[in-house]
């Protein structure tokens, strides 16, 4: 089933208008650098970033914003994220239909973006008056022996077209707490949103009285992204993208030994046990593999399923598949919106050739639909392969709604197939066997950063730290503890005492 696609005059009318909401100048065809396109026809929208910010200015005004934004008291900092959360309340609405139009998300996923925008200013608020460090045990007398924490410097936020304002934002409300200023290189496939962002902004910052250049958005092609990685300004480099573009990325910050969080591939797995319950299990597999056209780095990928519920499973999955309505994100009845580009269409499509001529089995879906609106609007309906075992290409992540199917028999089995890929995002178990439930979140259980029973891996709240191990890169941003990875420790020694007593019973006279 497919929806209507909106025409191209009707996609730039609710683009300028959106814009004209968020306060960001009107779009017009312009002499910029970047294309702003809309995966939903393929259509250009006009161009941007004719005065592009160069990366060296950026990180001259982010460290003068820097020396004063440090010593701010940290809840008078929250006070300008306080402003910023209200204003994306007011303009929930605006800022979701530009990510339904640049990103291709249903209405439903970009609402939900933005509201993760508004629970990350939240939680960032409330963190101002709770961070804090420790007061340990002396083992000297008459001295005190404590930890601080102090902000870091510019803070670089690297993201990708999948989430084009929530990673943003998760960074840059815990930056601003910490008392750094951020520099974002926004994806050049979605820079409407990220100008909208940088509007309301704008706005939150004048009325929080807050020093200018606090949060300044860079557009730009790689190199603009290459520069900032680069740059020895930018104490911490937060970047999403491939595994490939880690291994550019770590070394290049480490070699100037500047602080790095990385996102990177996620291959994730739900292992179905046999008590599982079908229901649960088939609509928790079903949004985790074909939301967000399988454009998540928590999408669901692999399922790997008890020989005994095998063939229910894959019949459930087939059937749930079948109804998913297909077509313009823009319409409510969508749940499957468009792949970005026809690259992405073109890389599920040989991976799936791969995968058949490896002895898969094709069950539904990986067809090109809506294909006479032209070249450059890939829609698909998401795919269903079941494998014989788990090949090269099961291991490597395809960015689409491409799921395979594989068989265990052994718990043990089942483990081991989730954990045996390079990556280490996110992976889930579906079972009513509370002793297999443990086992799997326990230390020799699932190897990802993200582990869930009864629910897919795709979706997580804001107050759990997100990020994966292995050539996922390791990093957390986001909820818990992870503002730590936005400041610098300081170990403090304090002797009140009259006396100079030596650590370990040292004596020096």
């Amino acid at each position: 089933m497919t929806t209507a696609l909106p025409t191209n005059d009707h996609l730039f009318a609710l683009t300028q208008a959106a814009l004209a909401a968020c306060g960001s100048p009107a779009l017009d065809s312009g002499s910029g650098t970047l294309t702003a396109r809309s995966p939903i026809t393929g259509a250009t929208l006009g161009r941007v970033g004719g005065g592009a910010l160069d990366v060296d200015i950026a990180v001259e005004r982010a460290t003068a914003a820097y020396a004063v934004w440090r010593t701010t008291p940290a809840p008078r900092r929250a006070e300008l994220v306080r402003h910023l959360a209200a204003l994306l309340r007011e303009h929930i609405a605006d800022l979701a239909l530009l990510v339904t139009i640049e990103a291709g998300k249903i209405h439903s996923e970009a609402l939900g973006e933005v509201q993760e925008m508004i629970d990350i200013c939240d939680f960032a608020v409330g963190l101002s008056r709770t961070m804090g460090g420790r007061t340990l045990s002396s083992e000297r007398p008459g001295h005190r022996l404590m930890e601080t924490w102090h902000a870091i410097g510019p803070v670089g936020v690297i993201s990708a077209f999948n989430f084009p304002v929530a990673v943003w934002s998760w960074n840059t409300a815990l930056s601003l707490v910490c008392g750094n200023p951020v520099i974002w290189k926004p994806s050049d496939l979605t820079s409407l949103s990220s100008i909208a962002c940088q509007a309301l902004f704008d706005r939150a910052a004048e009325r929080a009285g807050a020093p200018a250049f606090l949060n300044q958005t860079v557009l730009g092609d790689g190199a603009v992204g290459a520069a900032l990685v680069a740059h020895a300004g930018v104490a911490l480099i937060r970047a999403t993208g491939s595994t490939a573009m880690g291994a550019t990325v770590g070394p290049v910050v480490a070699g100037r030994f500047g602080r790095s969080i990385l996102e990177l591939g996620g291959n994730n797995a739900a292992i179905v046990a046999p008590s599982a319950d079908a229901e649960l299990a088939v609509r928790g597999i079903t949004f985790s593999a074909a939301g967000t056209a399988g454009q998540r780095c928590t999408t669901l990928r692999r399922v790997i399923v008890h020989s005994s519920r095998h063939d229910e499973l894959v019949d459930r999955l087939a059937a749930a598949y079948g109804t998913l309505p297909v077509g313009s994100p823009l319409e409510s009845t969508t749940l499957v919106g468009p792949l970005i580009h026809q690259a992405a269409y073109d890389k599920m499509a040989a991976a799936m050739a791969t995968a058949l001529g490896d002895g898969g089995r094709h069950i539904v879906g990986g067809e090109r639909l809506l294909g006479d609106i032209g070249p450059d609007a890939a829609y698909t309906r998401p795919a269903i392969v079941t494998m014989p075992a788990q090949t090269d290409i099961v291991a490597t992540e395809t960015f689409a709604p491409l799921l395979y199917v594989m068989r265990y028999d052994e718990f043990e089995e089942a483990v081991a197939m989730q954990n045996g890929v390079p990556q280490g995002l996110a992976s889930s178990i579906f079972t009513t066997d509370v002793r297999e439930a443990e086992r799997f979140l326990a230390a020799d259980g699932s190897d990802c950063g993200i582990a869930n029973v009864n629910i897919g891996p795709s979706g997580a709240e804001i107050g759990g730290a997100f990020g994966g191990e292995k050539s996922t890169g390791g990093g957390r941003e986001s909820g818990s503890d992870a503002w730590k990875a936005y400041m610098r420790r300081a170990t403090n020694t304090v002797n009140y005492s009259n006396d100079l007593p030596l650590a370990q019973g040292v004596e020096f006279v």
